[in-house]
C-alpha cells in the first residue's frame, strides 16, 4: 500500500506551494486535494506540481455536475502537460444539498448522469474522438481536447454503492474513498470493483482510501475531536450508508485513532483489506498532526522504504 497525504489548498497559492514543499521534504511523494469551496484544485495543482517535479498529485474529488466533460478533460490534460504526467484525476458526484441548493442544478438520476458523463470523459482524457448523446449528457469531440501530445491522466471515480463501483471498475482505473472503513473495503468495495473490472477484461483497479488520523493516548478526546470536525459527513446519505455498513455510528468509527503503533497496525489492516494507496488527513493540533504524519511515514518505511513518487 502506497502512502500519500492530503494537501490543503486553501489560502494563497504560494502558501500551498510551501505546504506541499514541507510535506515533500518530510518524505511524501503523493498528495491529494479536494475540490470543495476553496481555490480551483486543478489550477492550483498545475502550479504546485510545476514547482515540485518529484511528487504525484491527485484530485479527491472534482465534482462533475458543474463542468462539462469536454471542459474538464481539456483542463485535466493541460494540468497533466504542465506537471509532466503526474496527475490522477479523481471525479465524482457531489451531494444533492450542494448540487440543488447551491448550484441550482437538478440531481435527477445521478447514477445515470455519471455513467453518461464518464462515457464522454474517459475517452476525452485519452485524446480520442467522442460522440456521446445521452438522455442527460451530450458531448462531441472530433479529436483531442487540450494539449495534443500528452499521456492521459489516470482516472479514478468516487464510488461507494454497488452500481457506482461497477461503473468505476468498468471504465476507470479505480476508485477514491472517504469515510469508508476497513471492513467495508474488504467485504464490499474491493470485491465489487474487482468483479466489474474482471468482467470488462480490465486490470485490478486501484483503491485509494482517505481517512482522518489522530495519534493520541486520549482516545475519547480524539474521537470527540474527529466527530466535531467531520460532523457533516454523518449527515450525507452516501457517507452515512458507508458508516452503517461498517457498523459504526460516527466518523470516529472509521478514523485511525490510537498510539503510534496502533495507527501503524491499522494501516497494515487497510493494506490487507485491499487498499492500494492511503491518503492521510492528519487532524488536531500542530503537534498531533506532526505525530500522525510520523506514524504514516513509519508504516511506509516498514513496508517499502522512504515514500517516493511512482
Amino acid at each position: 500500500m502506497r502512502i500519500g497525504v492530503g494537501l490543503d489548498l486553501d489560502g494563497m497559492i504560494d502558501e500551498s506551494v510551501e505546504r506541499a514543499r514541507r510535506l515533500r521534504d518530510r518524505g511524501f511523494g503523493s498528495m491529494w486535494s479536494s475540490q470543495i469551496f476553496g481555490p480551483d484544485t486543478l489550477t492550483a495543482l498545475a502550479v504546485v506540481g510545476r514547482e515540485l517535479p518529484d511528487v504525484d498529485f491527485g484530485t479527491a474529488v472534482v465534482p462533475v455536475q458543474p463542468r462539462h466533460p469536454s471542459m474538464l478533460a481539456a483542463q485535466a490534460r493541460t494540468v497533466q502537460d504542465a506537471i509532466g504526467g503526474r496527475l490522477t484525476l479523481g471525479v465524482g458526484l457531489s451531494h444533492q444539498v450542494i448540487v440543488e441548493g447551491l448550484w441550482g442544478i437538478a440531481f435527477d438520476r445521478p447514477g445515470s448522469y455519471l455513467r453518461e458523463y464518464l462515457a464522454a470523459l474517459a475517452p476525452m482524457l485519452r485524446g480520442e474522438p467522442v460522440d456521446v448523446h445521452g438522455d442527460m449528457v451530450s458531448a462531441t469531440a472530433t479529436g483531442a481536447v487540450g494539449p495534443k501530445d500528452v499521456v492521459a491522466p489516470r482516472l479514478v471515480v468516487a464510488a461507494l454503492g454497488p452500481k457506482m463501483l461497477a461503473l468505476a471498475g468498468t471504465v476507470a482505473d479505480g476508485t477514491v474513498l472517504w469515510m469508508t472503513g476497513r471492513r467495508t473495503i474488504a467485504e464490499h468495495i474491493r470485491p465489487s470493483i474487482d468483479a466489474a473490472a474482471s468482467a470488462a477484461s480490465r486490470p485490478s483497479p486501484s483503491v485509494n482510501c482517505s481517512l482522518p488520523v489522530v495519534v493520541s493516548d486520549d482516545p475519547k478526546g480524539a474521537r470527540d475531536m474527529i466527530n466535531e470536525t467531520f460532523a457533516v459527513y454523518a449527515t450525507l446519505p452516501s457517507y452515512r450508508a458507508m458508516l452503517e455498513r461498517e457498523g459504526v455510528s460516527d466518523p470516529a468509527g472509521v478514523a485511525l485513532i490510537g498510539t503510534h503503533d496502533a495507527v501503524v497496525d491499522q494501516l497494515h489492516g487497510l493494506a490487507d483489506a485491499g487498499v492500494t494507496e492511503f491518503s492521510a488527513v492528519a487532524v488536531g493540533t500542530a503537534d498531533q498532526r506532526h505525530t500522525a504524519l510520523d506514524a504514516i511515514l513509519d508504516y511506509e518505511r516498514q513496508t517499502k522504504g522512504p515514500a517516493s513518487a511512482g
